[in-house]
């Protein structure tokens, strides 16, 4: 099945980006044009099924000549054993790429990240990724080629600056982070553990809403909270406050809480109810949920905690953001709090 998305062209680059970022761009097939109704779209090859967008299936699809992978790239320089242990995916922030090795693979690594740079002649650095750590998510990774792992990447039309070795960014979020981008106008939002602004500066950018309180912990996303806030140009919107969100924030001010989290996010539901106004207003909880109690868990501990605080629930929506590990998922419950 050779699937497509057919999008407006003034849409098309910043929509290609984001799928050769997120390995979803087809790059056997060629992109294609066509006018409807006098306007130009783009048909636009995708691996697989896009959920923010409707795909087609693409007839009589044209291909370009076959590209070199990695794989390609290391074949006859490492053992064909290790070769089938080698990197098929990665992450590209701005120009630098982040990347897992196998342990069993790691004496390749300084080749791989020569042949990876290859590919992405504009990227300058490479690290490798080896997991998370702590309460405040901490990334662990190595830097195998570059010196630089600070970088300015840019999504949705929003610039976000981090260094890769000391904050998270996560784009398998992307649906979840345009969606959100979508709501809040005129509305006064608290963005729970804001982290570097996944979700407030697209809000800001896009949404034209009246405030966002945004809360981090972290002292170093916090920083680059308060940076991105300035490079984004939405310092008249975004309040960016540094500590915990259970003493600060604040309650019976917001139209919209974000809940983002995922770990012990359940610990601080109550917070984020207490923040919604009293007529009412929309909680975007997240948490990770074992396959089995998908989405029983979360749904229960809203009710459970509203139940607590005096106040109603009506359940708006459910969704499977990403596998987080195996036999867990990372999911969203959308929620109107009375």
């Amino acid at each position: 099945m050779r699937k497509a998305i057919i999008v407006h062209a003034s849409e098309a680059e910043t929509l290609r980006q984001e799928l050769l970022e997120s390995a979803m761009l087809d790059l056997d097939r060629k992109i294609r044009t066509s006018t409807i109704d006098g306007q130009l779209f783009l048909e636009i090859p995708v691996t697989s099924g896009y959920k923010e967008l409707r795909t087609v299936e693409q007839e009589n699809p044209e291909y370009y000549r076959k590209t070199k992978t990695l794989k390609d790239r290391l074949r006859d320089l490492i053992p064909e054993t290790d070769l089938e242990l080698a990197p098929s995916g990665w992450q590209i922030l701005g120009d630098i790429i982040v990347v897992n090795i196998d342990a069993r693979i790691e004496d390749h690594k300084s080749l791989i990240a020569e042949k990876l740079l290859d590919m992405y002649p504009s990227c300058r650095t490479v690290v490798r990724d080896l997991g998370i750590e702590g309460q405040l998510r901490r990334p662990r990774r190595e830097l195998i080629a570059g010196s630089f792992t600070e970088t300015i990447h840019k999504e949705n039309k929003c610039l976000f600056k981090l260094d890769v070795t000391k904050v998270m960014f996560s784009k398998g979020n992307l649906y979840e982070k345009k969606l959100m981008s979508s709501v809040g106008s005129d509305e006064t939002i608290v963005d729970m553990f804001a982290g570097i602004g996944y979700f407030s500066i697209p809000i800001a950018v896009h949404a034209c809403p009246l405030k966002i309180i945004s809360i981090e912990l972290n002292p170093e996303s916090f920083a680059y909270l308060r940076e991105n806030v300035s490079l984004n140009k939405v310092d008249n919107i975004i309040e960016p406050l540094d500590g915990d969100c259970a003493e600060l924030t604040p309650q019976g001010i917001a139209d919209r809480v974000i809940m983002g989290y995922v770990g012990t996010t359940h610990h601080y539901l109550q917070y984020g109810i207490r923040a919604i106004k009293k007529k009412g207003g929309m909680l975007h909880y997240h948490e990770t949920t074992p396959e089995s109690l998908v989405f029983d868990r979360p749904v229960s501990r809203i009710k459970e905690a509203a139940l607590r605080e005096g106040r109603r629930v009506e359940i708006r929506d459910c969704r499977r953001v990403k596998k987080y590990s195996p036999g867990v998922w990372h999911v969203v419950v959308d929620v109107w709090v009375n």
